[in-house]
């Protein structure tokens, strides 16, 4: 018994290694790109959110350009972790206007 519930203990601390490393992507990509923080951005009021999103959908669209070029300064994980903010925020959206 005690083997089952180190197994299921590590399974959780893994989860929670990855979902860890998830937020930092995204708020280092962030704060690299756009010298904003994730938790500021999903404080505010919806059209401030609308207008991060259009702003991140356009720094998204930027970084696929350079990587579909071969350019030498795209980084994947800054990639990943543009759009992971991106759904961060758009969740954020749904949630307030599910709360109003």
């Amino acid at each position: 018994m005690a083997h089952i519930e180190w197994i299921k203990e590590r399974e959780a601390f893994l989860a929670a290694r990855e979902a860890e490393r998830n937020t930092t992507r995204q708020r280092i990509a962030l704060q690299i790109l756009c010298g904003d923080d994730l938790d500021a951005m999903t404080t505010c009021s919806t059209a401030d959110k609308l207008s991060y999103c259009r702003r991140l959908k356009r720094l998204i669209e930027r970084e696929r350009i350079k990587g579909g070029k071969g350019h030498w300064s795209y980084d994947l994980n800054r990639h990943i972790g543009l759009k992971q903010a991106l759904d961060t925020l758009k969740k954020s959206i749904q949630i307030t206007d599910l709360q109003a």
